[in-house]
């Protein structure tokens, strides 16, 4: 992986129509780095994946990303899986960032996509209707389908969510031989525990950045208190914040 493939922010403010979401943080992910994304529930930890992803505009600021070498898992409660669609064609979109939407997909790109559902415990599940699907099951083939998608950047959004204990070792030890691989990971997580015994850094999040830097720093009684008291005092009408640039920054 290259150094083009780490995150930086610069004095970056997100909103959703006006209202606020992330004020001003400037920092950066390093090329490689694994990284928790963690704070209270309205922190503005989804909305700041997707705009790492291109998916959500900057309202002031600046990100610089290597946007088409990144990969994204949403939140699979945002998922609508009630469409007829088979477990082997969901891991094949996969593909679509190389190969286009529209070109017929070859063989070897095909067998990929079967490899991937076996890496991670489904195979034979390549004709199985994901609506079909446990949470579980249907979170391992959305992390097929980053493995086919092999990118350097990968944005995960609430991976272990409403997973079994099994399920959730799985994917983390995919997380972690990614890791190894030299890509870059950003995960949005709630279990305090987890971050501190996986998550090498983290970034702990409350609108605006509290704290940045390795996990043990971030994660202080003072810290957490701290984003707790910033999310008791939000105001859902406040328009956007008028701090100037570089008022927070990553450790």
């Amino acid at each position: 992986m290259s150094q083009a493939d780490g995150i930086t922010l610069t004095d970056l403010t997100l909103t959703h129509g006006r209202r606020p979401a992330v004020h001003h943080i400037s920092g950066h992910f390093a090329p490689g780095s694994l990284t928790a994304i963690v704070g209270p529930n309205g922190a503005g930890k989804s909305t700041l994946l997707r705009a790492i992803a291109g998916l959500h505009p900057a309202r002031e600021g600046g990100l610089r990303a290597p946007r088409h070498a990144i990969a994204l898992l949403p939140q699979a409660a945002a998922l609508d899986r009630a469409f007829p669609i088979s477990c082997l064609d969901v891991v094949m979109f996969g593909h679509w960032a190389r190969a286009g939407a529209f070109r017929a997909l070859r063989p070897a790109e095909k067998r990929a996509a079967r490899e991937a559902l076996g890496a991670v415990g489904l195979e034979g599940f390549e004709g199985r209707p994901v609506g079909s699907l446990s949470t579980g099951q249907f979170q391992r083939v959305l992390f097929a389908r980053l493995l086919v998608q092999d990118a350097p950047v990968i944005l995960l959004d609430e991976p272990f969510n409403a997973v079994d204990s099994r399920t959730a070792a799985d994917l983390l030890a995919l997380v972690h031989r990614w890791h190894g691989e030299g890509r870059t990971i950003l995960a949005v997580l709630h279990d305090l525990d987890l971050v501190r015994q996986q998550f090498p850094r983290t970034l702990l999040l409350a609108r605006e950045p509290v704290a940045w830097g390795p996990t043990a720093e971030v994660l202080t009684a003072a810290n957490r208190l701290k984003a707790r008291m910033m999310a008791e005092e939000w105001d859902a009408e406040a328009e956007p914040c008028a701090a100037g640039p570089g008022t927070r920054s990553a450790a």
